[in-house]
């Protein structure tokens, strides 16, 4: 099912909508394809759109708040397991082709204030960051019930993509200067395009990326973001607030609960992917946050690489009364892993569209709600 702007947004806010929401955020992992297709899953149940899941209808702004570097990606060494490139920001990064989506970067650009000030002005502000034409058009759409979503670069992931990440976590007690300025220059950036952007449209929902905690716990603490991360993020959130903006989302693998709190004090009121994996269980996240914080996912994926059984325990364990009723889409909580049986996934749409009382499936396209 599409959903629509308003019946989202409600959901999301803890209104009650009449219904629930079902759906995949990421999609499948690099290698479950070719398992699927010796197991005889069809072309409509590899792509998932055979298994109808839910979506809204939305559409980003037309706007770049991060790097503009003007320099140019180049591939280095195509191997037949792995590609070595430079990257819009001068980084030598590795693919490895077997097992990974993302590549890695092998060396960053900053180090130090002088390096930093060397680059500062890929995040200055200038008036071609905003599409004016693109932007009309989004206008006219949200009318229509589509949701506008809008990015900001997160307050730990871009100052991790220029220095990496042992940098930054040393340079939050050696080089604080360094981390304010970098957070500082991206705030004004992004201030001005919104300031910009509200004399045509409403922003829905705030979106920033992260990722930065692992199965022990986030690698920059409470500490931090009250300092530094908190300070940026309300920078921008609270104007898009006032303005009308909804929701603010926050993509962050791993072990969140050391900082969930600090997060919602700086405006933070949506965190997915939740691994329970990494201690994140939506239903206890639920009972504790109540309404102040919406979650996405939480469904661990691995319990489909068991029985039916499994798979079915985790369903129960998921779908209860704390988080039915709105403030929860039901999804795994990352990409679908290699060993999922189709038939296990199967019953996984299955079952969980019968206890969230869906309707079977109708084939539709799949759309990542990854936001």
């Amino acid at each position: 099912m599409i959903w629509n702007r308003e019946d989202y947004l409600a959901h999301m806010r803890f209104s009650y909508t009449g219904k629930e929401m079902f759906t995949e955020l990421f999609g499948l992992l690099v290698g479950l394809e070719k398992e699927w297709r010796q197991q005889g899953a069809s072309e409509q149940e590899i792509d998932l759109s055979a298994f109808g899941w839910d979506s809204v209808r939305y559409a980003t702004l037309p706007i770049r708040c991060g790097a503009i570097t003007g320099l140019e990606p180049r591939v280095l060494e195509d191997t037949p397991t792995y590609t070595l490139s430079i990257d819009e920001m001068g980084r030598t990064k590795k693919l490895i082709k077997s097992s990974a989506t993302i590549p890695l970067p092998l060396d960053y650009p900053v180090k130090n204030m002088d390096d930093w000030l060397k680059i500062k002005h890929w995040y200055t502000f200038r008036e071609d960051r905003v599409d004016w034409e693109a932007l009309d058009n989004l206008a006219a759409r949200q009318k229509e019930g589509t949701l506008i979503l809008a990015h900001m670069p997160g307050g730990f992931d871009e100052p991790r993509q220029l220095m990496g990440e042992e940098e930054l976590c040393l340079a939050f007690y050696e080089q604080p200067e360094l981390i304010e300025d970098i957070l500082k220059t991206i705030s004004e950036t992004c201030l001005k395009i919104y300031e910009r952007v509200a004399s045509r449209v409403t922003v829905d929902c705030l979106c920033v990326h992260e990722d930065m905690a692992g199965k022990s716990g986030p690698l920059a603490g409470p500490a931090q973001i009250e300092e530094f991360i908190g300070p940026y993020y309300r920078s921008i959130w609270e104007p898009l607030h006032a303005a009308g903006s909804t929701l603010f989302s926050q993509d962050s693998d791993g072990n969140m609960n050391a900082v969930i709190e600090p997060f919602i004090q700086a405006g933070v009121n949506v965190f997915y992917p939740c691994e329970p994996a990494a201690g994140m269980d939506i239903v206890e996240l639920r009972r504790k946050y109540g309404t102040r914080a919406a979650f996405k996912g939480g469904i661990d994926k691995h319990a489909l690489r068991g029985t039916l059984a499994d798979v079915e325990a985790e369903l129960n364990r998921k779908i209860c009364p704390e988080t039915m009723g709105g403030g929860v889409i039901f999804a795994l909580d990352h990409r679908i892993p290699n060993g999922v049986p189709i038939e296990n996934y199967r019953y996984y749409v299955r079952r969980g569209r019968e206890m969230l009382g869906l309707p079977p499936a109708e084939p539709s396209p799949f759309v990542r709600m990854a936001f």
